[in-house]
């Protein structure tokens, strides 16, 4: 009989994940479907988007605008694509989308074992701050990173709208 022992974990910054190279492309070359105009209609909710600035980009940019804390927002596919973001400077976009898929596959994993229904939203409470990720439909996902100040509660509250908007704008359907 082998025994294994493990070793303590120690400080997780110490040994860093592997990490993609900034700005490099997805296996697909970074061109994902989406609905032709999806991130060109002009104003939304959120207001006209400003020069330059597509519709979903300004719906994304409402929650940093809205709520205290939120520091961006990524879209992203279920698995794991990024589809756009509304970062300027932290994690690289590409990671957050894995990582919203990740959190996606196992809330949705919990929901159907527990017998609760398709995933609604997800929070990880981190010693620094907040990511939540939202189900936009069934095929897309918006992930908010936030700070230690975030208000949760007040994100969920903004987000639910958003999240139903962008599904507009994408022509994809919400997930309820």
């Amino acid at each position: 009989m082998t025994v294994t022992q493990f070793q303590p974990a120690g400080d997780l910054s110490e040994t860093p994940l592997p990490r993609r190279s900034p700005g490099a492309r997805l296996d697909s070359g970074g061109e994902e479907f989406l609905p032709e105009g999806a991130f060109h209609r002009p104003g939304t909710a959120a207001g006209p988007p400003r020069p330059g600035q597509s519709a979903v980009h300004a719906e994304l940019s409402l929650l940093r605008d809205r709520v205290p804390g939120v520091r961006g927002a990524v879209l992203a596919g279920v698995d794991g694509r990024l589809l756009g973001h509304d970062l300027t400077a932290g994690p690289e976009p590409l990671d957050l989308a894995a990582l919203a898929a990740t959190t996606f596959g196992l809330g949705r994993q919990c929901g159907l074992t527990l017998q609760q229904g398709p995933l609604r939203e997800l929070t990880v409470h981190s010693h620094q701050g907040y990511f939540t990720v939202y189900g936009v439909s069934d095929q897309v996902l918006l992930a908010v990173l936030g700070d230690d100040r975030l208000n949760v509660s007040w994100l969920h509250l903004e987000a639910g709208p958003v999240a139903e908007r962008i599904a507009d704008l994408l022509h994809v359907g919400g997930t309820t």
